[in-house]
């Protein structure tokens, strides 16, 4: 998976300053001292104070860092409860990450229907991307009684555009995409007049924060950035249906 590039790591900057040392712990004094020290084209989205060892959330699009009550340090990584063995972290990633299934422009998506189609998932995909053919050979091969709605997300490569319309344009999508992911089997070259989906599906993933491929969303609104075996698979989609 090919994630995009985030300015995250500035400890140094944020221990180099103790400015602020004195400033009451507040949600609003802590963005105003973390925010400029990260640079200028990051933007805190939010601060909160966490129930754990003193530390408080800062939320950069669909990213978590930690930050103590001055400001002062930057902590990135996932905080762990070794009572309960709970990843902290990954559930509120998995909170604050949530979309509405409904919303999602399903007409701008391939749909693939297996067996009975029953269990539905949508995958951002680029068609240059390892991983995803890789999921596509094994995962979703090995998995029946599926709906799968691939939005083709064009962000590995120029020809990414180039291969997405071809496929698109071709008279079964879902085969043709299969034949490339799978088979490595080109679809023709589209007509001059096709019209492709590709600018606003960059759109859409840009919104909810896809920042690599392949990224999966189930209908409960969580999602999995990254590949994952069938066994991952199965697991998440019988946790949804419970």
């Amino acid at each position: 998976m090919r994630k995009s590039k985030t300015v995250l790591l500035l400890l140094s900057a944020l221990m180099a300053s103790c400015v602020g040392a004195e400033t009451p712990p507040t949600t609003d004094a802590i963005k105003k001292l973390v925010e400029p020290r990260l640079g200028s084209n990051v933007k805190v989205d939010s601060v909160r104070e966490t129930p754990y060892g003193g530390l408080y959330e800062i939320r950069i699009g669909s990213e978590i860092l930690y930050t103590d009550k001055t400001g002062t340090y930057l902590f990135s990584g996932h905080v762990f409860n070794l009572t309960t063995s709970t990843d902290l972290t990954k559930e509120r990633l998995e909170e604050i990450n949530k979309i509405k299934f409904s919303d999602l422009p399903l007409d701008k998506a391939i749909k693939t229907v297996k067996g009975d189609g029953s269990r539905v998932i949508a995958v951002f995909e680029d068609p240059n991307c390892g991983y995803c053919k890789r999921f596509r050979q094994t995962t979703l091969k090995e998995t029946d009684n599926i709906t799968v709605y691939t939005f083709m997300y064009n962000i590995l490569a120029d020809d990414s555009f180039v291969k997405s319309k071809n496929i698109w344009c071709s008279p079964d999508r879902s085969k043709a995409w299969d034949d490339w992911m799978i088979n490595n089997k080109a679809a023709p070259v589209a007509a001059a007049n096709c019209e492709s989906p590709n600018e606003q599906v960059v759109e859409l993933g840009h919104k909810l924060g896809v920042s690599g491929t392949p990224a999966i969303f189930f209908a409960d609104g969580t999602r999995v950035p990254g590949a994952i075996d069938t066994k991952a698979l199965e697991e998440k989609l019988a946790k949804i249906k419970q």
